[in-house]
């Protein structure tokens, strides 16, 4: 007897944010191929670059409005928990992404620090002013979409952009009023550092979700201290909590109880307990007759004893 508690996506609200990544992989893509035809018009191997840039953000914009229609499929035979989690892979394959974009960039910049390129710093400023609208646009579009690994993902490749038109209008400014051509690459390198934080943060979440890590600010001995404080419960082992996907967590354990006569009532209070106080909605209890424990079973929290009526033998049993 087991308890199975659900929390699904609005399947509208997935439609909607991937019809809003459509709208940005158009905007995206047609402001690149605007960049392109301008650097090649104004022999700006910068503007040239950041078109490649837009490019590789069009492409990942792509993959993530494909991973959110996939991930609002429902479940089925093959895929019990449904397809939530292609969203969290897409984020992770754009993190990588936006990894190698800014091997790029650091490469590039550093090669035009060796070996600076003239640039029109008009031109360059008026395409990066244009750059700077479309790329405020697509930012305010994502950014009021729902909010998932797969979206800021997404948010991180059009930031990036944000940052670089911002950056491009400077060095534009600064080439057009001095002539000092090397706040290009110097701009670029800044640019390059701070997308890495942020990337490498993305890549490390995505990862701790898809290898079924605890989520972030949950405390499994915590959970487990509270479930084995509930009236009744001798003993928690084989617990676990991961994410299903972004803002999916699930739940599972093996309760060991003084008799198996309140059950129900005792699974009712587990349920809303794990609702309020940690927000866990999918959860999956398996009741057990006292000593049921499974000792070829590693777990990193094993049993938590009751801290209630059983004496002085409140203790926590952990796997080394």
């Amino acid at each position: 007897m087991a308890d199975h508690a659900h929390r699904h996506h609005d399947h509208r609200q997935l439609t909607g944010t991937g019809r809003t990544l459509i709208v940005a992989l158009v905007v995206t893509l047609g402001y690149a191929v605007v960049e392109f035809v301008a650097g090649a018009a104004f022999h700006s191997l910068a503007l040239m670059s950041d078109a490649g840039h837009m490019l590789s953000d069009a492409l990942a914009l792509g993959l993530a409005a494909f991973a959110s229609w996939v991930g609002s499929r429902p479940a089925g035979r093959r895929h019990s928990y449904g397809f939530a989690r292609a969203e969290v892979i897409a984020a992770f394959v754009n993190g990588l992404a936006m990894l190698l974009i800014v091997v790029v960039i650091v490469v590039e910049s550093i090669g035009r620090l060796l070996d600076p390129q003239p640039v029109s710093g008009f031109g360059v400023m008026v395409v990066a002013i244009v750059g700077l609208v479309a790329n405020l646009f697509v930012a305010f579009l994502i950014g009021r979409a729902e909010r998932s690994l797969n979206t800021r993902a997404a948010l991180i490749h059009v930031v990036g952009d944000l940052i670089g038109s911002v950056a491009a209008i400077t060095a534009g400014a600064v080439i057009f009023y001095t002539g000092w051509q090397p706040i290009d690459p110097l701009l670029s390198l800044v640019i390059a550092v701070l997308i890495l934080f942020s990337t490498v943060r993305l890549v490390l979440e995505a990862l701790h979700v898809l290898m079924e890590g605890v989520p972030a600010g949950m405390r499994i001995e915590e959970i487990g201290g509270a479930l084995g404080a509930l009236n009744g419960v001798r003993a928690v082992h084989d617990l676990h909590v991961w994410n299903i996907s972004s803002g999916q967590v699930a739940l599972s354990a093996h309760v060991d109880l003084d008799s198996l006569d309140n059950w129900a009532p005792l699974l009712e209070s587990a349920r809303q307990m794990l609702q309020t106080r940690f927000g866990i909605a999918h959860v999956t209890l398996q009741p057990e007759p006292a000593g049921g424990i499974n000792p070829g079973y590693r777990a990193h929290v094993k049993i938590i004893a009751q801290q209630g009526d059983h004496g002085p033998d409140r203790r926590r049993k952990h796997d080394h």
